[in-house]
C-alpha cells in the first residue's frame, strides 16, 4: 500500500501521508489539509474521521473483535476481574499480584465522600433521574478536590485514579438510595469493589446484606465488558472536554451526560421499556417479532444487532451465560423476563434475524440481569457508567500525556450571506 494519498481539487494535486495502525487500520492524515488547500472535510457524526491515535482499545466490528491493550475480551472476562482490567486500561499492563493488592487498598483510602456532598444530593427531588444526579455529583467532586492532577507526575496521577475509582462508585450508588428514599451507605473496606456495589445499593439499617456470589460474578463481567469501547460518544466527549485541560472529574461528568442519551448508554433501559410495552399489550412475543420484520411498521426490536458490530457482539456471547446463571440462581419468576427469553430464543433461530446478524447484544442481556437483580430501569445507565469509568480515565490520561491539541471541529456554513442591518422600526 502506498504511504501517500493524493487529493485533486480544481486540477491541483495535494499529497497527504497514510498512517497504518498496528492492526492494519488505514488512515489518511489530513492535519495540513486546510492549510494547503483552504478546504476541510465534511463528516457528520465523525463516522469516517479518526480524532486521535490510541493504544488502549482495538475494535473490529466486521469480525466481532474487542481487545483491551492487546488482550481479548474473552480472556479478560473469563480470567480477570474488574479492578485488574481497570489497572490494565489506565496503566497499560496487567498488574502483578502485589500491584493489584496495592491498587485495591489505595482505592479504599479514598472511599469516604465529603459529608457536604449530602447537602447537594438533598437538593434534588426524589423523582430526579439518577444520571442527572450522577453528572451533577461528579462535577461537584471538583469543588472538594480542586487541584488538577499533573499527568506527568506518576504518583500524583496514580492517586487521582484511585480517588476517582473510589468516590465515583459511592456517589453512583447514592443516586439509587436517593431515588428510593433510603439513608446513604458508606463503602465497607473489608469487602471487594464489586461486592461493595451490591452492599452500597441494597443494605439497609434493618439488617446486614449478603450479596449472591453468582450476581457479583455477573456484575464483575458486565463491568469488564463495558470498561472501554474505543472512541464512542461519551469517550470522545471526555477527551474533547479534557483537551481544554479541564480536570478529570469535570471531564468524566461530561461523559456521564453523553452516556445518558438513549442512543448510547440508555440502550439497555430501552430494552426493558420495550419488554414492558410488549407485556402491557398482551405479552405476545411472536406478534412483535413479526412487527419487527415488517418494514412498514415503526416498531424496532431494541437490544438486537449493533451499529458497530456487523457480525456479532463478542460481549453478548460472554454475558449470555452470566444472564442464564443469574436467572437460575435467583429463581426469578417475572413475566417480563419470560418475554425476553422468548424473544432471544426466537431471534437466534429465525432465519430473518440470523441472515441480518440481528443477534441479542450486550444491552439486551445486561438489561435482563439488572431486572432480575431488582434494579430500576432508571439506574441501568448508572451501572454502565461505573463500568465505563476506567476507560474514561484511561482515555483522558492518554490524551493529556500525548499532549493532544484542544478539540476544535470545523464547519461548512450554510446560513445567510452579509445582510444590511435595519433598525427595529424598519422591520
Amino acid at each position: 500500500m502506498s504511504n501517500i494519498a493524493t487529493l485533486e481539487i480544481d486540477g491541483k494535486k495535494y499529497e497527504f501521508p497514510v498512517v497504518v495502525g498496528t492492526e492494519n487500520e488505514v488512515a489518511i492524515d489530513i492535519g495540513k489539509l486546510r492549510g494547503q488547500t483552504n478546504a476541510i472535510t465534511l463528516d457528520p457524526g465523525y463516522k469516517n474521521s479518526g480524532s486521535c491515535k490510541s493504544a488502549i482499545t482495538f475494535l473490529d466490528g466486521e469480525k466481532g473483535i474487542l481487545r483491551y491493550r492487546g488482550y481479548s475480551i474473552e480472556d479478560l472476562a473469563g480470567k480477570s476481574n474488574f479492578l485488574e482490567v481497570s489497572f490494565l486500561l489506565v496503566f497499560g499492563e496487567l498488574p502483578t499480584a502485589a500491584e493489584l493488592e496495592k491498587f485495591e487498598d489505595d482505592i479504599r483510602k479514598y472511599t469516604l465522600v465529603n459529608e457536604e456532598m449530602k447537602n447537594i444530593i438533598d437538593g434534588f427531588p426524589r423523582t430526579a433521574h439518577p444520571m442527572g444526579v450522577l453528572a451533577s455529583l461528579t462535577s461537584a467532586l471538583t469543588a472538594f478536590n480542586p487541584k488538577s492532577a499533573d499527568v506527568n507526575n506518576e504518583e500524583e496521577m496514580y492517586d487521582t485514579v484511585c480517588k476517582t475509582m473510589a468516590k465515583f462508585m459511592v456517589i453512583a450508588t447514592w443516586t439509587y438510595r436517593k431515588n428510593m428514599g433510603y439513608p446513604l451507605n458508606y463503602y465497607d473496606n473489608t469487602k471487594g469493589y464489586v461486592e461493595n456495589f451490591m452492599r452500597l445499593m441494597f443494605e439497609t439499617p434493618t439488617g446486614p446484606y449478603k450479596a449472591d456470589p453468582v450476581v457479583v460474578n455477573a456484575l464483575d463481567k458486565l463491568f469488564i465488558l463495558h470498561a472501554d469501547h474505543e472512541q464512542n460518544c461519551s469517550t470522545s466527549t471526555v477527551r474533547m472536554v479534557g483537551s481544554s485541560h479541564a480536570g478529570l472529574f469535570a471531564s468524566i461528568s461530561s461523559g456521564v451526560s453523553a452516556l445518558w442519551g438513549p442512543l448510547h448508554g440508555g440502550a439497555n433501559q430501552a430494552v426493558l421499556e420495550m419488554l414492558e410495552e410488549i407485556h402491557q399489550n398482551g405479552g405476545d412475543a411472536d406478534k412483535y417479532l413479526e412487527k419487527a420484520k415488517d418494514k412498514e411498521d415503526p416498531f424496532r426490536l431494541m437490544g438486537f444487532g449493533h451499529r458497530v458490530y456487523k457480525n456479532f457482539d463478542p460481549r453478548a456471547k460472554i454475558i449470555k451465560k452470566a444472564a442464564d446463571d443469574v436467572l437460575s440462581s435467583l429463581g426469578v419468576n417475572d413475566p417480563i423476563l419470560a418475554i425476553a427469553k422468548k424473544l432471544e430464543e426466537a431471534a437466534l433461530e429465525d432465519e430473518y434475524f440470523k441472515s441480518r446478524n440481528l443477534y441479542p447484544n450486550v444491552d439486551f442481556y445486561s438489561g435482563i440481569i439488572y431486572r432480575a437483580m431488582g434494579i430500576p430501569t432508571e439506574m441501568f445507565t448508572v451501572l454502565f457508567a461505573i463500568g465505563r469509568l476506567p476507560g474514561w480515565i484511561a482515555q483522558w490520561k492518554e490524551m493529556r500525556v500525548n499532549k493532544e491539541p484542544i478539540g476544535r471541529p470545523r464547519q461548512v456554513y450554510t446560513g445567510e450571506q452579509l445582510r444590511d442591518f435595519k433598525s427595529v422600526n424598519e422591520r
